[in-house]
Parts: C-alpha cells; sequence; structure tokens
C-alpha cells in the first residue's frame, strides 16, 4: 500500500463514506477504488456474456425440453462421458 497527499472534496467523500458504511478517510477511499474496480469487472463479464449471446451460446438453453435434458444429464459433452444411462 502506497501513502499519497491528495485533495478530496469533503462533500463527495461524506457521501461515499455513508454509502459505503466506512467511518474513515481511508476507509472510504479504499472501499470506494475497491468498488470501482468491482464495477468494471462486472461490466467487462456483462459484455462477455452480450458477445456469448450474440454467438448463440444459450440458444439451446431456451429450447423446449432443455431443463429436463440437463435433469437426467443427456445435453451431451463432458457431463454425459462420467454418466452411467
Amino acid at each position: 500500500m502506497s501513502k499519497t497527499l491528495i485533495d478530496i472534496d469533503d462533500e463527495a467523500l461524506a457521501l461515499a463514506a455513508e454509502v459505503l458504511g466506512t467511518k474513515t478517510k481511508k476507509d472510504t477511499v479504499n472501499a470506494a477504488l475497491a468498488e470501482i474496480g468491482a464495477r468494471r469487472r462486472r461490466e467487462l463479464a456483462l459484455q462477455e456474456l452480450v458477445r456469448l449471446a450474440e454467438d448463440g451460446a444459450f440458444d439451446k438453453a431456451v429450447e423446449p425440453g432443455f431443463k429436463a435434458e440437463v435433469r437426467r444429464g443427456k445435453q451431451g459433452g463432458a457431463w454425459e462421458a462420467g454418466s452411467s444411462s
């Protein structure tokens, strides 16, 4: 962890502390930075899901009877190799 001297908007810091439930400036800044990182990871994951959907990765999942196939273990692929049916 590095130590940095910066000017911080007190109103923004107070609001962030309230939202994040933090007590100290240090905890608020660290929690806010962590939240922004987590938000970015969620955005990237959503973009990947959209890409997969556009490529048809979930098409079979919306077909009638798919859930029943999965429950029976007959979806074909890696899971089927270990089944005894």
